[in-house]
């Protein structure tokens, strides 16, 4: 055994409380050397009376390691711990003294987890597991009163640039729940509705105030009544990352310079405050000198900012935020953020945009969720840009899984687009049947899906400012196969709950192979999803124990011959089944 490749560490997402009961242990071995891995569990107060091994089960592997799990309920909340392993005739033992032959007498030198404090467990809102989320860009989605719609307000449907208005607003979401409810969804997340000169509102001039070109503060009230009446949960955008140039501080700081109250507000490495060359003597979001960066370590700021997230909770009952730009902004203050948020509403989901690995943001202090584009990239390199094989899939999907807790995996934000991103279905070349199978991914994976708003009727669109076109509304221009599609897969993941909390794992995931199986398994319920990802009509076999199978979008029974199932695929096919335990 490749003993350097043995890892754990205490107290982390390898050593974590799931629930005020269960702790979830984690071990990493190199990949296919380990046969067998088990906790050796006790009470280091009483350590014979409390002794339990735990056999831990290979839940995930990657190019490098394989993954091992098991869920420890101590008696007393409280334990300490090691690992045995073994291959063959040789075994050694793990504890936090060392790796060797011999077991160490316990619990001297053990791992330890002093005792589970519910008050620390990292727990999202329930509804963000159960939850499917819509994504509008309020611009683009629907023009209900052309009475506020800007002055240069451009025809629907023309084409976007990054300057351009179409007139979408608030009174248009509200005329359009409809589409909303039919679909399914159950929970809308809009980008940015504050006072800005953008269409986009990524530079708002006024928190306090819903832009007048999308409505006012009555009509966000009345849509998320609205919403909240139809099981709709509404997500609101904050950029506290930075503001407009036209911000009241940042025009003090203009004007006073030095001098100005406002100048330790943002990050002015010189004054005065302009751009030279290209690049601006202030700290900004990139290099764009018309969104100066404010300084949110800064007291003033952050309690600014701090009424900005309570003020709209309790004035319209939103269910949490989107925060954009959000690896940008010091942790200090996505904590205090965090309580005070949760302490005014403690289910509020809190979703942070970070591109990358999220970990520092994930801990329980600060957020519930992050913009998962790593799962974008991984889903659309595979199921439509044929990026790799099965098995480096399956790999770059379970290196996901193994960065984060199961409770953070449940909930974290997956989507395929947004208004960042090229549209999926231009991503996937027009060719549906490529999207038809990511998306049944989305909708089968675990966490939480987004649908950016028009993909479902077949919007088009290259990277920004062309993947935020106008939402169309006339139903022969919308591609209704896809919209019934995207309704049964929501309405299939809304049915069963292991699709919303079951574990996710991989049965199938060859080198030169592109097509996959993988499981949801969970109390009461197991799904198996077949892919064919090839252009080729196909068959393939796995072994089953059961033969109680059906297809669960027809309900047909399939036959399980001498404990093979064998499902044949068309190109580009997939066959969901399942059975109740």
């Amino acid at each position: 055994m490749q003993w350097e490749c043995f890892h754990h560490s205490p107290r982390s997402n390898w050593a974590y409380a799931y629930d005020k009961d269960t702790i979830h242990l984690r071990v990493q071995t190199k990949r296919d050397d380990v046969e067998e891995v088990t906790a050796v569990t006790g009470d280091k107060y009483d350590w014979d009376g409390c002794h339990e091994d735990v056999p831990m089960e290979k839940i995930a592997y990657d190019h490098f390691f394989d993954y091992w799990e098991a869920a420890v309920k101590p008696k007393y909340k409280r334990f300490s711990y090691g690992f045995r392993m073994r291959t063959g005739e040789e075994t050694v033992f793990m504890t936090e003294s060392g790796i060797g032959p011999d077991q160490p007498e316990p619990p001297g030198g053990y791992y330890e987890f002093p005792y589970i404090h519910e008050i620390d467990i990292f727990a999202a809102p329930e509804w963000a597991k159960e939850a499917v989320f819509y994504q509008i860009m309020p611009d683009r989605f629907e023009n209900g009163d052309p009475s506020i719609s800007p002055e240069d307000v451009c025809d629907w449907g023309g084409e976007p640039t990054r300057e351009n208005f179409f007139g979408g607003d608030l009174k248009g979401i509200l005329e359009r729940l409809d589409h909303l409810t039919d679909l399914g969804v159950t929970a809308v997340y809009l980008t940015p509705i504050f006072e800005a000169p953008s269409n986009h509102k990524y530079d708002t001039v006024n928190y306090m105030k819903v832009d007048p070109h999308f409505g006012d503060t009555a009509t966000l009230k009345k849509l998320v009544r609205e919403c909240h009446a139809r099981g709709i949960r509404v997500v609101l955008d904050a950029v506290f990352n930075h503001t407009s140039e036209q911000f009241p501080p940042f025009q003090d700081v203009l004007q006073k310079g030095e001098k100005s109250k406002y100048a330790d507000w943002f990050h002015i490495r010189e004054f005065p405050p302009e751009v030279r060359d290209g690049v601006p003597t202030y700290d900004t979001f990139g290099f764009y000198g018309n969104m100066p960066k404010l300084n949110t370590a800064n007291p003033e700021v952050k309690q600014y900012l701090l009424e900005v997230a309570t003020h709209w909770i309790r004035e319209a009952d939103i269910d949490g935020w989107r925060l954009d730009v959000a690896n940008e902004i010091d942790h200090h203050f996505w904590r205090d953020f965090r309580k005070t948020v949760k302490e005014l509403k403690p289910d509020a989901y809190i979703i942070g945009e970070v591109w990358s690995e999220s970990r520092p943001w994930l801990l329980g202090d600060q957020f519930d969720s992050v913009m998962n584009y790593p799962f974008a990239d991984k889903v659309l390199g595979f199921f439509v840009e044929d990026a790799f094989d099965g098995r480096a899939f399956a790999e770059q999907i379970n290196n996901l899984l193994m960065r984060y807790p199961q409770q953070t995996n449940e909930v974290i934000f997956n989507l395929l687009s947004s208004h960042d991103t090229p549209r999926v279905l231009t991503r996937a070349g027009e060719d549906k049947r490529r999207l038809k199978l990511a998306v049944v991914y989305l909708l089968t994976y675990i966490g939480t899906p987004c649908i950016f708003y028009g993909d479902e009727v077949g919007l088009k669109g290259g990277g920004d400012p062309d993947c935020r076109q106008c939402m169309v509304w006339e139903e022969e221009r919308q591609d209704r196969d896809l919209h019934d599609f995207y309704k049964l897969l929501i309405d299939l993941r809304k049915s069963h709950p292991v699709l919303r909390s079951g574990r996710f794992r991989f049965l199938k995931a060859d080198g030169g192979d592109s097509r996959v199986i993988y499981e949801r398994l969970g109390e009461g319920e197991h799904f198996i999803i077949w892919m064919n990802n090839t252009p080729e009509e196909t068959q393939m076999e796995h072994p089953l124990e059961t033969d109680d199978w059906t297809d669960a979008l027809t309900g047909e029974r399939v036959p399980v011959e001498d404990g093979v199932q064998t499902i044949k695929l068309d190109p580009y096919g997939y066959r969901i089944m399942m059975r109740t335990l």
